[in-house]
């Protein structure tokens, strides 16, 4: 498991000593608080307890100095937690003494230590940061942005990652592939567990909980879990996104088919429960979704 974690939005600010500081510089570790303030110069400040910190708006996050990041990107940070290591410790007769600080230094290290080392298919610690129509953005790692595309987060169909994820949460993603510049592409929907696994978790006659993700003129798809959802026949009143109680009529492994009727359906917000991983190893090379014997191949080689 990696020691680069993704900066915690969560944390309190950590108060170090000045000596705790001074070990730091002199022994390259990254520490991590609170930023309390960007400055009209975009500079960041950190509460380091004992002193001030500073970070120059170039050391504020990878891809400021050289253009390919805008200052949004140094604006977001105020009130959460990053990432940084010291350079110098100043003392300023008129401002009093405080820490020259680089968070593109711990970046730096992160990105040449861990992120160049991961390979597609590697299983990966991220959490959410802020999330799009198109997918979520995680932190792997010292603040370090990676992309989940919505087509990835579950096989089940979503119409946005918010019905799936919230930001701030931790989650296991592995990594789909890697481009020439370095960027990180993840997915999720392989640790989701396969339909077998899935399909497992249920038996005919039972009644069971879902929610409607798609209404078709030939029925109306209800998901089970992420992994697995079933077809339900027409029924009056029914829309997307509501929840509803459903009838499990029949499960068909050779054509991966849950036929399912609907008993109730209500409007319900969204819930986020704690999602279930079926692999809980570091590295896999594939993934087969469909069971044994299906008419359909659904799998995901990782190169």
């Amino acid at each position: 498991m990696s020691v680069y974690k993704p900066e915690s939005e969560n944390g309190r600010p950590s108060c170090y000593t000045a000596g705790a500081v001074r070990d730091a510089m002199l022994n390259s570790k990254i520490l991590s608080s609170r930023v309390i303030l960007c400055d009209s110069e975009h500079n960041l400040h950190v509460d380091l307890g004992c002193m001030r910190g500073i970070i120059p708006r170039e050391d504020c996050a990878e891809g400021i100095r050289e253009g390919t990041a805008r200052d949004i990107a140094i604006i977001s940070r105020v009130n959460k937690i990053v990432c940084f290591k010291v350079v110098d410790i100043i003392d300023d007769s008129e401002n009093g003494r405080y820490a020259l600080l680089s968070r593109r230094l711990a970046q730096d290290e992160c990105r040449e230590k861990y992120i160049n080392s991961l390979s597609p298919g590697d299983v990966i610690g991220a959490k959410v940061t802020h999330l799009e129509p198109f997918g979520a953005f995680c932190d792997i790692g010292c603040g370090i942005s990676a992309l989940l595309p919505i087509d990835g987060i579950s096989v089940s169909r979503i119409p946005h990652p918010d019905v799936r994820l919230r930001v701030n949460q931790n989650i296991k993603t592995v990594v789909k592939s890697i481009d020439s510049d370095g960027r990180v592409l993840l997915s999720h929907k392989e640790l989701l567990g396969t339909w077998s696994e899935n399909a497992s978790l249920f038996s005919v006659g039972e009644t069971v909980p879902g929610i409607i993700r798609s209404v078709e003129d030939y029925g109306i798809f209800v998901e089970l879990t992420p992994n697995f959802a079933g077809l339900a026949e027409k029924t009056p009143g029914v829309k997307e996104g509501m929840h509803a109680g459903v009838f499990i009529k029949s499960i068909i492994p050779e054509k991966m088919k849950v036929k399912l009727i609907i008993v109730d359906s209500f409007s319900g917000e969204n819930i986020n429960t704690d999602t279930r991983y079926f692999f809980e190893g570091e590295h896999m090379d594939s993934f087969t979704y469909s069971p044994p014997g299906a008419y359909k191949l659904i799998q995901t080689i990782f190169k």
